[in-house]
């Protein structure tokens, strides 16, 4: 397991744990730690906990590769739009610890879990594309679509409003929020409850609740592969 996503299992929670030192960005070294984390959570049959560092859950994809390398940009989007099905459709729980920040990838990643708890306050959520100049990937569009509420999803989306504390539990982003004191022991309380649940049913459940949302975004991670390799890769065939 790669330093960047730190895993360990306590009574049944697999807590990952990314922490670069800096912004958790969704490098493609990231990304892989995390993938790789979450098999072995199922390996372990656990429910897992995702958090991040204090003051930051993830400020998104690495903004740095976009100016590079457009092989590593085509693999850094492709495998953040795959981690986002790899989480909605994972077969244990999966609770989001958010502790801090979470910017374009970091908000599609939590909007990908089952559970979100947050921090009430100097936490800023954010789909911020719009601003920077980029269009919002088609994999992001149906994971925003698929948590929240129609209004804050047109308003996220297109106007790059962040939201904070009960702003983002009215939104959809979060389901609670509580003081970073408390953010760990919450989190790891809503953790083991629902490793209670009876987990054949739970993943029977979620993936007929998610069925709909499951094939849209597959399809729209087709398209968005497609035209990432159109366009980044286009000696490639």
């Amino acid at each position: 397991m790669s330093e960047l996503v730190r895993y360990a299992v306590v009574d049944g929670v697999a807590t990952l744990a990314m922490d670069d030192g800096k912004a958790n960005v969704m490098s493609e070294a990231m990304l892989q730690a995390l993938d790789a984390g979450f098999d072995r959570a199922q390996a372990d049959g656990a429910t897992v906990l995702l958090t991040g560092r204090p003051g930051m859950f993830s400020g998104g994809f690495d903004l740095a590769v976009f100016k590079t390398d457009p092989a590593a940009l085509f693999r850094m989007l492709e495998a953040g739009a795959r981690l986002t099905e790899k989480v909605l459709s994972f077969p244990y729980p999966v609770v989001a610890a958010c502790s801090g920040h979470a910017i374009a990838m970091g908000a599609f990643l939590l909007l990908s879990t089952d559970l979100r708890i947050g921090v009430d306050q100097g936490a800023r959520i954010q789909i911020n594309e719009v601003k920077i100049g980029l269009t919002l990937p088609r994999f992001a569009t149906e994971v925003c679509r698929q948590r929240l509420s129609p209004a804050h999803f047109s308003r996220a989306v297109l106007t790059a409003e962040p939201y904070s504390g009960q702003q983002a539990v009215v939104a959809g982003f979060l389901d609670e929020v509580c003081p970073s004191e408390s953010l760990a022991l919450t989190a790891v309380e809503r953790a083991k409850a629902l490793s209670t649940l009876h987990l054949e049913s739970f993943r029977a459940t979620k993936l007929r609740l998610r069925g709909a949302t499951l094939d849209a975004l597959r399809v729209a991670i087709d398209g968005d592969v497609a035209e990432w390799h159109k366009r980044f890769l286009p000696d490639r065939g």
